[in-house]
């Protein structure tokens, strides 16, 4: 999904890690710089570099934290709203079309498969602020 949109939406013009972080803050406004890289399992130096490339570009703004005003919280601003809208717009097309070409068993498979898919990703996303097992042992996965 990732590749296609770009044939509509040049890679150049919104890196993909920047449209991750465009679409954390549209949901969670005002994160710090060390909260946008613990969300996305990247490095705090990468995330205020991409944030700073974003500020000179005027998708995001920064701005005092009000709870700690040594910290700075990172917000959309409209040009960066407006840039992912049309990146979201752009990918729904893109799904949209080739969805559209699919025989009705497997539209209606991936319809089945939504609900499971979306509580998935739901678990994934919390596993991001749960502690890995003292012990270190892997959960068991059956796929």
């Amino acid at each position: 999904m990732r590749s296609s949109v770009r044939e509509e939406f040049a890679w150049e013009s919104l890196p993909m890690a920047q449209v991750e972080f465009l679409q954390r803050l549209s949901s969670e406004s005002g994160l710090r710089i060390v909260e946008l890289a613990r969300k996305h399992r990247m490095a705090t130096n990468t995330v205020s570099t991409l944030v700073q490339q974003m500020v000179e570009t005027g998708l995001v703004v920064r701005s005092p934290d009000p709870r700690d005003r040594r910290a700075v919280q990172v917000e959309l601003t409209d040009a960066g709203r407006e840039r992912l809208d049309a990146w979201m717009r752009a990918n729904e097309r893109r799904i949209s079309s080739a969805f559209g070409r699919l025989d009705a068993d497997h539209r209606t498979a991936i319809g089945a498969a939504l609900p499971a898919l979306a509580a998935l990703a739901e678990l994934l996303d919390t596993e991001e602020t749960q502690a890995p097992d003292p012990k270190g042992r892997d959960r068991d996965l059956r796929i």
